[in-house]
This record gives structure tokens, sequence and C-alpha cells, in this order.
């Protein structure tokens, strides 16, 4: 049948492939698996429930968890009963769910657990149009999900049919969900997406890869409460009739991978900047000899990759270089990730165009794309047969891309949202006349159509003498060396750049540990020697820039930046306004004196 709704897509999922195991989760140590028919059989009870609650077309009904089976139970229960969901990270605080619940005028909201659960207690005095609070688990003074299911159980019994007529009278144009922007800059906005908006990104990023098929399984860790798993992680995997494990939490990840050994999943940049440093820092470790060998299966890895790249058949010597690298090497890398990993999906913020060619040297295909929350989320993606590293890919089909005079990157399609929720000034604000939807980052399109990301215009440092510098870029490189684990580059209206920098602090206490230096994390951060350590790399890195855009001076942090601070999004991409903020005075004795 022809797929107009994610309620289409869902019905389609459940009854075309009809898998023992299309969900898969760990309790009490051991993997389970949910079948098609229980996904069916629970989505369609809650959604008969969620009607005895008097929710339906026009109503707003939000979901506060981590990932796990049942947030797909609310998310596909809530969009059969005709409503549209408003999905809120676990990490916010309640006075940030008031805001939410409040602005998106919920009327009902599932809570994972006793922990939520608390924060809407806290501000429901103040939420008028809150009316129920359904928990995963027991939770007190709210609906279990259980009690839920029966009365929709019972409704079911009368009428099987009752939920398919419901999802058949929703339509391309009904909103699917609201998802709030991060407010940044000011309150979070709640971006409209439509049933249409979602699925023709599904059905886009199906043409884009073909090869995914219904016996894979994907890792997902990512918060679905997020644009970007929420549609490659998720609506993707189920028109695909792909295995969907959910990952335990993200501090889990590498071990969940060694357990579930997937074929493919989504992350950001920042889990594979972690596994290229800890092949690096193996490496560092290793024999002479091992070094060596590493080395030169690199080099023919690359070449190797390159072949792919430009769409050309390596020849018999480097076939049989390749294959004697990946047995020495590359089959030992792709072991740590389970050994069947063939795809990675890269979004969120920019890949270092060397990671994304270390892994593809070594077997594993990272394919990077490029959008929004706003545009469902994927403009652009590079594809398993059309990549080139260093850039974010091709269109989808039917997705338009235009670079504006001062260089931003618009898009029009049937992918951008209907709009920000009760925002109109707002709305127009992001899409113009012609309807194209101002992305906010610079970019340019290369001569094979392939869009390159330089930066997004809000981070653009402008130094006081004029210069402007695209700070990523530079990040993204230096985040390649093993002794980096963050870097943020500040200077706007100063005279000159300068970095804070969070080091990897395991390299960086080996080394000090060779050279005598001891101390605490705190110490070692402000010796000299560190210091003038740091700076050596960073001026070896960047010897290429123009003389504005190197780095000065900078500042060694003792600690990660972490979510629980405030310092990165729940995609883990940094809040530079706010981590400038906190470290003001660091940064003001940086620039002290400078003339």
């Amino acid at each position: 049948m022809a797929i107009q709704t994610l309620c289409d897509l869902f019905y389609r999922s459940v009854d075309g492939f009809s898998k023992p195991d299309q969900l898969r989760y760990k309790k009490d140590g051991a993997w389970r698996a949910i079948g098609s028919d229980e996904l069916r059989a629970a989505v369609e009870e809650i959604a008969l429930g969620l009607a005895g609650l008097g929710i339906g077309k026009g109503d707003q009904v939000a979901i506060l968890s981590e990932n796990r089976p049942e947030w797909a139970f609310a998310d596909l229960a809530v969009l059969c009963a005709g409503a549209a969901d408003v999905t809120l990270y676990p990490s916010l605080l309640a006075a940030q769910v008031r805001y939410i619940l409040n602005d998106s005028e919920s009327k009902a909201v599932f809570v994972s657990d006793a922990a939520q659960a608390a924060k809407v207690s806290e501000v429901r005095s103040g939420l008028a149009q809150l009316r129920h609070v359904i928990g995963f688990e027991p939770v007190p003074g709210g609906l279990a999900l259980d009690e839920l299911r029966s009365r929709g159980r019972a409704a079911l019994a009368k009428d099987k049919h009752a939920v398919r007529r419901r999802a058949a009278s929703v339509g391309p144009g009904d909103v699917a969900t609201l998802i709030y922007t991060s407010g940044t800059t000011g309150d979070p906005k709640g971006v409209m997406l439509t049933h249409g908006n979602l699925v023709s990104n599904v059905l886009g990023a199906a043409k884009a890869f073909p090869q995914i098929k219904p016996d894979w399984t994907a890792l997902s860790f990512l918060p679905l409460c997020h644009v970007f798993e929420r549609t490659a992680g998720y609506n993707f995997m189920l028109h695909s009739g792909v295995t969907i494990a959910y990952a335990e939490n993200v501090g889990r990840v590498p071990e969940n991978m060694l357990e579930v050994r997937p074929q493919m999943m989504c992350s950001v940049p920042r889990l594979y900047e972690k596994m290229y440093a800890r092949v690096n820092e193996k490496v560092a470790q290793d024999p002479k000899l091992r070094q060596a060998i590493f080395g030169w299966a690199l080099a023919v890895g690359r070449e190797g990759f390159a072949c792919r790249v430009e769409r050309r058949a390596p020849g018999l010597w480097l076939r049989l270089k390749l294959a004697l690298a990946d047995r020495l090497v590359f089959s030992k890398i792709r072991a740590r990730t389970g050994g069947q990993l063939q795809l990675f999906i890269s979004g969120g913020a920019p890949l270092a165009k060397e990671i994304a060619e270390f892994f593809g040297a070594s077997g594993i295909l990272i394919c990077e794309g490029y959008g929004l929350t706003e545009t469902s989320p994927v403009i652009t993606c590079n594809r398993p047969d059309r990549l080139k590293p260093g850039t974010v890919g091709l269109p989808l089909d039917g997705v338009e891309v235009k670079i504006a005079a001062d260089g931003e990157v618009l898009s029009r399609g049937p992918h951008i949202m209907k709009g920000y929720f009760k925002k109109p000034e707002a709305t127009r604000e992001a899409i113009d006349e012609q309807g194209f939807f101002h992305t906010g980052d610079l970019g340019h399109v290369d001569p094979d159509g392939f869009l390159v990301i330089t930066d997004r215009k809000k981070d653009i440092i402008v130094t006081s003498g004029g210069k402007n510098i695209a700070p990523q870029p530079i990040e993204n490189r230096l985040k390649t060396n093993r002794f980096f684990t963050e870097v943020v580059m500040i200077g706007n209206r100063r005279n000159f750049a300068a970095a804070l920098v969070v080091p990897n602090y395991e390299v960086l206490a080996a080394w000090a540990k060779q050279r005598g230096l001891i101390g605490s994390r705190d110490e070692l951060v402000k010796r000299k020697e560190v210091v003038a350590h740091y700076m050596e790399l960073v001026s070896a890195m960047t010897g290429d820039l123009a003389q504005f855009e190197k780095i000065k001076k900078l500042v060694l942090l003792p600690k990660e930046l972490s979510q629980e601070a405030g310092e990165l999004t729940p995609t883990l991409k940094v809040k530079r306004r706010v981590v400038e903020e906190r470290y003001k005075p660091l940064i003001d004795e940086l620039y002290q004196g400078a003339v």
C-alpha cells in the first residue's frame, strides 16, 4: 500500500515483516525480544485506552522517557489515535518540563518512572490542560500503562478494527509531533512536523540506502525524542523491517555492540571520535613492529577506500594487500563493534574527514548526513555508492538545496516543517515566501553536487580586526589527535583566536608520567610544560591556516563538558554560549594584557 502517514508505515511494518524480534531490549542481564504481533497489540491497546480518556485528533500527548520499547508503544499509539505527540528529553529539569507541557497544551503525558513522574508532579498545579499522567512503570498518582492497555484491550475485543479505522482517518498534512528546539537563544520553540514531512524523509532515505535489509539489527542509543534518531534509527528501521535493539545507556554502548552485533547504527561524531582515539591510544602503546604494521595497513586501507569513493575497482595487487591488511589489523577493529557492523549513519554535528576516512579504510562505512529538526531532519546525505568524506552528501529525492548570497544554506521540499507551534512570526522568519527554509548554516555545493557545510552563522567568530573565522573545521581537525577530547575556539570581538581545550586525560597522564610530571588532573592542566605541549600540537596541526585563524593561546580544562552541567546538548553538541559564560574568568585572564 502507498505510505502517506506514519500510521501507514507502522501497519505495513508489522503486517509485512511479521518478525519475532522487531524490538529488543535488555532486562535483568538478558536480551529479550518483542515480536510484530506483540508490538501491534500494545499499540492498538494503548491507542484505544487513550481514546477512552478522550484523546483524539487535535490533541497533544507528551512522552517523557529514555529509549525503551514503551517509548515506541506510546509514540505509535498516540499517532494511531489521531493525536500528536510531544517528545521531551528525560534529562530536562522540572521547570523545563513545565514550559513544554504548558506551551504544547498537552492533555496527557507518558513518563518512564517515578523520577520523571516527580518532575511532572512538582509543576502540575500550573498545568491547566494536563489531565493524565501515565507511567510505563507504576508511579504515585498516575495511571499505570498496564491498566491503560487493559482498558484498550476490552474495547478492542468489541471492535478489532477500531484502531485501524482511526489510523486511516489520519492524513499526511496532520501534525504528527511537536519537537522543541534546545532554546539556547531564548525559549524553546515547538517544531510542528506532519506525517507527510516525516514519511517523505523515510522514503527518501529508503532510496538512498537500498542495501539495508530486514535481517539486519540496528543498535539505538541516541535519544528518540531527537528527530535524528526518530527518523533514521526508528521510523526508517520500521519501514525497512530492521530489528531495533535499545542500548542500556550511552555508557554501555561498547558492551551492547559486542552483545547485539548490529549491522548498523546511527550516531553523532563524538562516538566515532572516542573510538578513533581508543584505537590510536592502543597503537601508541604497541611495540614498534606492530605500529609499523598498523601504519602500513592504514595506508593500504586508505588506498582501497579511495577506490570506493572514486567508484573504481581496485587492481589485483591492491586487493591482495587489502586482504592481508584486513586479516592483520582491520578485522580486529571491526571485532570491537561486534564483527558485523557495515554502516554507521552520522549526523547532529560535523564529522572530521580524517575520521570518516579512517573508518572507511577499516571496512566500516560512515555515511554523514545533514539536516535540522525543522527539516524532518535529513536534507542531504552520503550514500554507500555515492560518498565523499568532508561533505554532507547529496540531497534526498525531492529535496531542493540553494545557497543564498551570504552563503547560507536554504532548503525547500516536502520535508520542511509546517511551522513553529503558536509562533507565526518565527515561522515567517524561518521560511521565506518561496518556501525555502533558512537553515542558519553556511556552506557551498561542490562541482559534483555534494553539499559542504562550513559552520553555523551564529558560531562564526568575528575578531576585533573584522576577520571571520569558522571554528568547527579547525576544532574537528584538532580532535583527531588523541591528546584532545574537546576543543572550543573563542575570540569573538577579541584581537586573536584562542581555545578552551579538554584533554584526553588518560593520554595526557601517560605522557606526563614518562616525563616525570606528577600531580592531580587540576594540577597537570596548569603546568607550563603541559600547556606548551598542547600549543606545540595545535601549531603543528594548523600550520596551513591563515594567520588570523591560528590559535594563539589556550587554556586546558580539568574536566569534560557534560549534559548534566548544561554544556552539551542531548546530541552532544557544545553549547558555546553556555561554555563561554561558565569559563568567562579563565577567558578574560587568557586575554588579559593582550594587544
